[in-house]
């Protein structure tokens, strides 16, 4: 370290790069913060721990750099940048991973039959009820999906019947096997997501 800063000289590394520094691991500590919460919201709840000791660690180093430099105005404003900036980066992760299962409510007052033969041929598990509305009769069709999968789910909806009204809701729990498998973010490593995940007790 003193190498470092014999080199670069002390006011550009206390002014320049320790923020910067402070910024990138407060990115990194609330970016895996913001995961581990999720997770266990979502029931991932054996990977949490993992994930919590290497926050707290890295948080430790920045919370004891700053407690030596409270003259250093500076490092307040890296801490916050970096608390702000890492709890965005954490919610595109968890966006990117897509865990979890959400459940689909789609509500139709025109001809559903072009999808729901969509649906069956896509290997999809759904439930149909009969229903009236404000203006009529309609039809609803009820369905739990893996997450990963609502996107190209919404593609069908939106080709097969555009103008139906659908909502999505995150599920916390389901028992039984969902089509469409483990995600395959998670499944192409090995980690421990796809061995608990809350499809299992």
């Amino acid at each position: 370290m003193n190498m470092i800063i014999d080199f670069i000289g002390e006011d550009i590394f206390s002014w320049v790069v320790m923020p910067l520094l402070i910024a990138l691991a407060r990115m990194c500590d609330v970016s895996l913060g913001t995961i581990r919460i999720i997770l266990i919201g979502k029931g991932y709840k054996n990977i949490a721990p993992f994930i919590g000791f290497f926050e707290i660690l890295i948080w430790i180093i920045v919370v004891s750099q700053i407690m030596m430099n409270l003259d250093r105005w500076l490092y307040y404003i890296a801490y916050a940048f970096g608390y702000a900036i890492g709890t965005l980066i954490g919610m595109k992760l968890e966006n990117k991973l897509s865990l979890g299962q959400v459940i689909l409510r789609i509500i139709t007052a025109t001809d559903s039959n072009e999808l729901i033969i969509a649906f069956k041929e896509n290997n999809y598990n759904f439930t149909t009820v009969d229903a009236k509305g404000k203006f009529g009769p309609v039809k609803i069709i009820l369905m739990i999906t893996q997450r990963h999968l609502l996107h190209n789910t919404i593609k069908l909806i939106e080709l097969h019947n555009p103008a139906s009204f659908y909502s999505v809701e995150d599920v916390r729990y389901v028992k039984g096997l969902l089509p469409g498998g483990d995600n395959p973010v998670i499944s192409s490593i090995k980690n421990p997501f796809a061995k608990h995940s809350i499809n299992k007790k």
